[in-house]
């Protein structure tokens, strides 16, 4: 029993990931990195979930299930830019924990990080879908339910734009990281001009009455959830965190990062402090327009608020930038995914060709299997369905990520580098990031709950009866 534990926790060296990851070459900035987080954390979820979640849990308290899911994740925040700036390696946690903790505890991470990219992607193929699909509405023009709705819902068989989308970003990001990125920045800035202008042109629009009671009276809902209190509030906040786990993204590429001491840390808590104060903005501008029950089951609520606040045309030109926008967070998604599949391809995790750069030093192995499943999940699986499913596995990463500061304090300036970037308030701000992440995981539906722990079963039958035979920290054990 005593060598089965010592091989579930043996040790990843981390000069050993440097040397593997010396082949990723280093092209990007601050800039891309602020451009890659706000990309990818102001997504779909941005448009979608302040009228949801109003809808759903918490009336015009939309806000502070925001502010609260910001607080929590800029805890760990911290620990990410501490971790990143410390050990750049491609597979962000993935890679961390293996370093810290040891393979087993490594691959729970990476594996609860791979289903965060597999769903998110497809969430946000969905989102961009359904927002495009009601821009062309007003023109008249409407798509046949077979191909605008996933397979069994309203008669769908295969949600084609999310389909298209997904692939062709897949095929930019194909062509290189510094390609990418550049477009990238073009179209955060266009998003971020399209927020704006919905925030300025709905503020004309608010009717104080809307945000009263702030906080409505607790009750639960038909499902048995939760609506109004600080019981929604908090059904609330663990709907949101999804919209604060972009910044992973920009950790997973770190391994591509110029002098990624200063770059990841500016990058990771600079985007989410643009996120949070954009999010803040459009929800109370959203619950001031129309009562929050009017966003029920609306995949669209920004646009739909716009035209029937009498803004037509501001509506179709914000929501024509929002769907190209929401390329931003496919792409942050699809870098990130793709480094988070090669890594485990590069330790032999997973089949070792997944670990395999081409003739320019990209993981385009492992970018094609991370597509090919986006768009399966996105193709077939309803808006609604993957929207619940992506928190449960970042949180647990997260939770690695908090306590993996401690190990990491002992062993910085000894085989790991002295960062550039420490958590402030060391040990109370890692030990809350990780109660912040566990309480919000706990708020997690039962659904979410459930799925998360049918996806942990299956990477525990990948890890034992492949990974850990395969991998090569097992084969070392082995000698």
């Amino acid at each position: 029993m005593s060598d089965f534990f010592k091989r579930l926790t043996l040790k990843e060296d981390p000069s050993i990931y440097e040397d593997k990851d010396s082949h990723l070459v280093r092209v990007l900035t601050v800039k891309d990195f602020l451009a890659l987080g706000v990309g990818t954390i102001v997504s779909t979820s941005i448009f979608t979930l302040p009228g949801v979640v109003a809808a759903q849990h918490t009336g015009p308290s939309v806000v502070f299930s925001f502010i609260v899911a910001a607080i929590v994740a800029g805890l760990v925040a911290f620990a990410y830019a501490e971790m990143a700036a410390a050990m750049p390696f491609a597979g962000s946690a993935y890679s961390w924990i293996n370093v810290m903790f040891g393979e087993f505890f490594g691959w729970v991470a990476g594996w609860a990080l791979l289903a965060e990219y597999f769903i998110a992607l497809a969430f946000v193929g969905s989102g961009l879908s359904a927002n495009f699909r009601g821009l062309l509405q007003p023109l008249g023009i409407n798509f046949p339910n077979a191909i605008a709705n996933t397979f069994g819902d309203n008669g769908g068989i295969v949600d084609i734009v999310a389909v298209l989308v997904i692939a062709a970003v897949a095929w930019l990001i194909s062509h290189g990281a510094s390609g990418a990125a550049k477009v990238e920045n073009i179209l955060v800035v266009l998003k971020v001009v399209a927020i704006l202008t919905f925030i300025v042109v709905g503020l004309t629009a608010i009717h104080i009455e809307n945000y009263v009671p702030f906080i409505p009276k607790y009750h639960v809902n038909p499902d048995g959830t939760a609506f109004g209190g600080w019981q929604g509030i908090y059904a609330g906040v663990s709907m949101i965190f999804l919209s604060y786990i972009g910044f992973d993204s920009i950790a997973a590429n770190s391994a591509e990062a110029k002098n990624p001491g200063k770059t990841m840390p500016r990058g990771i808590l600079g985007s989410l402090l643009i996120a949070v104060v954009l999010f803040v903005a459009v929800a109370l501008v959203l619950v001031g327009m129309f009562k929050y029950s009017s966003y029920a089951n609306n995949a669209e609520p920004v646009g739909w608020a716009l035209r029937h606040a009498g803004h037509p045309i501001v509506a179709s030109v914000i929501q024509a930038i929002a769907v190209v926008g929401m390329f931003t967070a496919l792409i942050g998604m699809m870098l990130a995914g793709s480094r988070l599949v090669y890594s485990f391809g590069r330790d032999g995790m997973l089949p070792s060709w997944l670990g395999k750069l081409n003739s320019k030093g990209l993981p385009n192995h492992a970018l094609f299997v991370l597509t090919v499943v986006g768009i399966l999940i996105g193709a077939f699986c309803p808006f609604a369905f993957l929207a619940q499913l992506i928190s449960a596995g970042t949180l647990i990463a997260f939770m690695f990520v908090s306590l993996g500061i401690y190990p990491l304090r002992k062993r910085e300036g000894k085989d790991i580098a002295m960062p550039d970037f420490k958590v402030p308030f060391y040990p109370i701000l890692p030990a809350l990031g990780f109660v912040g992440s566990l309480v919000i995981f706990w708020g997690l539906d039962i659904q979410a709950k459930m799925y998360a722990g049918i996806w942990f079963a299956i990477g525990l039958v990948v890890y034992f009866t492949y990974g850990m035979h395969h991998s090569s920290l097992g084969k070392k054990f082995k000698k």
